[in-house]
């Protein structure tokens, strides 16, 4: 399940600038409903401007294309133009990039076994990689392309403390997210990739800490954006991650055999269960778990990628997806 981490792989999306009109005394104000839009505002991607949500306060995402007349004398949009004033199909589209994403990921994960028999553990790996980080990453640009379209179906952005709430919500999800990094090697293929039997740090918090991750970092972007986009993206990650749980379980039992049902019985798919019933007991130490090089190296690359959200952003608006 790797691959599915590098999914909307930043902390909070930044907030985009609403975009402005030119007064008649020759001063910006802000777009409304009644304020005629041109074209080029929306058509071009990469002009798009954003904010950092940490630095800068909150404001309300701009204007949804669809609110806003057009001038009566332009003509109806054709072609690639038209497909931007469709903000209603964006939801579907998301829908199915991470359906595909989810079907080659998962039924490659599923395959490894034989897979690995036929071409070697290496081999395996490179090809899996080659197939889902394409996806991933197609996934993740129309995401951050499309984030604010859709219809918004909740406003909550002004609510004082959410923001750094959800930041924070968000910036622990990556630490349930990427469990797999505990042998960066074989994540790289330089050592032969296994199926190993974890229980230990994040582990003994939850078996499935990928699906934990992943919901707290949907429920977040979800809550902030609040928009049927962000909301059709979330429960197709949900989805597919909650798949990931049932098939995960069935292939370390067909793997590893009685030694998984012993670890199986010893933690808990829902955080903290198997520590509050007694059946997972954390050392005095425990902290020292978490000392290790992949949880630095989660902490580092999780705030290097936030901070370089203005050029993800930029690249991504560049590819006009």
């Amino acid at each position: 399940m790797a691959a599915s981490s590098v999914l909307f792989c930043n902390p909070l999306s930044a907030l985009r600038r609403r975009p402005t009109a030119v007064s008649a005394a020759g001063f910006p104000r802000p777009l409304t409903v009644a304020t005629p839009l041109p074209r080029s505002v929306f058509l071009r991607p990469g002009l798009r401007s954003s904010t950092n949500l940490l630095l800068r306060s909150s404001s309300p995402p701009r204007t949804s294309i669809r609110d806003v007349d057009s001038p009566a004398d332009e003509p109806p949009p054709v072609g690639e133009d038209s497909a931007l004033f469709q903000l209603e199909n964006q939801k579907v589209v998301m829908l199915m990039l991470i359906l595909v994403f989810a079907t080659v990921h998962s039924g490659l994960a599923s395959l490894r076994e034989a897979g690995e028999k036929v071409v070697g553990e290496r081999a395996f790996r490179v090809l899996f990689a080659g197939l889902s980080l394409p996806l991933a990453v197609s996934t993740v640009v129309y995401f951050i392309n499309h984030r604010y379209d859709g219809t918004q179906l909740w406003q909550l952005q002004s609510v004082s403390g959410l923001h750094e709430v959800l930041w924070l919500s968000n910036f622990i999800s990556f630490f349930f997210l990427y469990p797999s990094t505990f042998n960066l090697l074989e994540v790289a293929a330089v050592d032969k990739p296994k199926m190993h039997l974890w229980e230990s740090g994040i582990m003994r918090i939850t078996r499935h800490p990928q699906m934990v991750g992943q919901v707290m970092w949907c429920v977040a972007h979800t809550v902030w954006i609040g928009n049927s986009v962000a909301l059709a993206a979330s429960v197709g990650l949900i989805a597919h991650h909650l798949f990931g749980v049932w098939n995960g379980d069935r292939r370390l039992a067909a793997r590893h055999g009685e030694a998984f049902e012993a670890v199986k019985e010893r933690t808990s798919v829902v955080p903290f269960a198997a520590i509050l019933d007694g059946r997972q007991k954390l050392p005095k130490d425990y902290y020292k778990e978490f000392l290790r090089l992949p949880y630095l190296t989660i902490t580092a690359v999780t705030l290097g990628a936030y901070f370089a959200h203005p050029l993800m952003q930029a690249s991504s608006y560049g590819l006009h997806w």
